[in-house]
């Protein structure tokens, strides 16, 4: 079977950028709104004609390569995507205060309650100080201090720009200067650092440890260090409670097993949304918020990570 680097189904940044790519080269998948759908396809499968390829309209190794010009997405970017998904962010989404974590923004939602916002905003402001005056204009100021303030105060202001029954909904002007500011690639660049340094780094150390040597191995370790923060040590005792008990011969019945436990650990609340994601990835299809997960369309299957 051929390997799959997107298909129909898959929304993300790697989307985006493969729809911006096919614009460039004169074949319209009619914008380039980050969603691999039925235009996206048609144009994929009129570039695969002109390239003399198969027209599946399936972005396989030599299609990507042939098209974008550099090699297939590496497992970390595959892995984002899915994750950045099933959190519902990309680059620029902020929402309100809707679970208690204050304001959340970027990639994998980034929290201002964990500190990881303000850490980054930042880290922004040292780097490059027009970026979050361009973004925010004569809200720059307010937007450092509270970044600045004790975690009560940030917390208070959260609240105040947080609408809605649910607060989920960030107020303006506040919503669309997030989103200005994550579009900026400089901005992007400083949260996937902070995304590889802070999640994908010990997610490579977790999936050593836990004996996952796959692409889908490697996934669910990054999705549980974004949703649970690594294995909590009462799910460790678990996953080795039932893998004493067990002969596990499969790697997938070691990612259910694992899945499983980081689920049963979770806080009561998120049980049912960490089990739908750990087992997608594990068993390599499924659904999480009524969407269907074909993991292959997304670039990761039972395949060796490289040495």
């Amino acid at each position: 079977m051929a390997r799959v680097v997107l298909a129909r189904g898959v929304h993300g940044e790697l989307v985006r950028k493969l729809q911006l790519r096919l614009i460039a080269r004169g074949f319209d998948p009619k914008g380039a709104d980050g969603a691999y759908g039925e235009d996206t396809g048609k144009a994929v499968r009129a570039f695969q004609r002109q390239a003399g390829f198969p027209p599946t309209g399936v972005v396989n190794g030599p299609t990507w390569r042939k098209l974008m010009g550099v090699p297939i997405p590496p497992v970390r970017d595959r892995a984002l995507q899915l994750t950045a998904a099933f959190e519902g962010h990309g680059y620029s989404l902020a929402q309100g205060n809707f679970d208690g974590a204050g304001i959340t923004w970027g990639i994998i939602g980034f929290t201002l309650a964990g500190g990881e916002l303000s850490r980054i905003l930042l880290e922004i402001q040292s780097r490059n100080p027009a970026l979050i005056n361009q973004a925010f204009g004569a809200k720059a100021t307010q937007l450092l201090q509270v970044m600045r303030a004790s975690k009560a105060k940030q917390m208070a202001f959260a609240n105040s720009v947080s609408l809605g029954a649910s607060n989920a909904r960030l107020a303006e002007p506040w919503r669309t200067g997030f989103r200005k500011l994550g579009e900026q690639p400089a901005v992007q660049a400083i949260q996937l650092e902070h995304v590889v340094r802070d999640y994908f780094r010990p997610a490579k150390q977790t999936a050593r440890r836990l004996r996952l040597a796959t692409e889908l191995g490697l996934a669910l370790a990054f999705d549980i260090h974004v949703q649970n923060g690594g294995v909590s040590s009462s799910a460790q005792a678990e996953i080795e409670s039932h893998l004493g008990q067990h002969l596990t011969e499969h790697e997938q019945e070691r990612r259910v097993i694992i899945g499983n436990a980081v689920a049963n650990h979770s806080l009561p609340q998120f049980q049912a949304d960490a089990r739908s994601r750990k087992l997608t990835i594990a068993v390599g299809t499924g659904t999480v918020h009524e969407e269907l997960y074909v993991l292959r369309n997304w670039g990761l299957a039972e395949r060796p990570l490289p040495s």
